[in-house]
């Protein structure tokens, strides 16, 4: 059933680049905090390397994964098949938000679209690779990315977005420092 791996290799890398969603699973240390998990779409993720990869953040409501990484860096992102052959992937690891503005995401975010409410890039040093059977994992068909985040951004604008970011993005629902 469940196999680990030392590192991303091409069967993995061909698995996660057919995959039109993923989930990301952080928590703050405190036992009482909020254990955050956020689904993430459109054409957000890389590979960068056998144990390394990044996803695009774009500006959402909420900073938790930011707030938690910045916390402890303690980060889980799960891809599971719902067309094909079941399967689950879940790579974990140590995390980091790398902004956008920085040498480093300036880097990073030439490998991505576009997206106008690009944040940052989260960045996945890998620690352990596991999959999983997925046989309890439903079949859906995918039909369409949604464009709704997208087109809320375009309609913001820079301004529109850093200002959101000020009043949305500036703690997480547990008080640690997001943006």
């Amino acid at each position: 059933m469940g196999k680990l791996f030392t590192s991303i290799d091409d069967d993995l890398h061909s698995f996660i680049a057919k995959q039109h969603l993923f989930f990301v699973a952080t928590a703050p240390l405190s036992a009482e905090g909020h254990v955050n998990l956020s689904p993430k779409g459109l054409d957000s993720f890389r590979v960068l390397g056998p144990t390394q990869v990044a996803y695009l953040d774009l500006t959402g409501s909420g900073v938790e994964t930011i707030a938690h990484l910045q916390e402890n860096g303690r980060l889980t992102i799960m891809f599971c098949a719902f067309e094909g052959r079941p399967r689950i992937l879940r790579l974990y690891g140590r995390g980091r938000a790398v902004l956008p503005s920085s040498a480093e995401g300036i880097a990073l975010i030439a490998g991505f679209p576009n997206y106008p409410s690009a944040r940052a890039v989260i960045v996945l040093d890998i620690e352990r690779i596991a999959d999983s059977c997925g046989f309890g994992v439903p079949r859906f068909e995918y039909i369409d990315e949604r464009t709704q985040l997208t087109d809320w951004a375009k309609t913001k604008g820079e301004e529109g977005i850093r200002a959101y970011q000020a009043q949305k993005n500036h703690s997480s629902i547990d008080g640690l420092k997001g943006l």
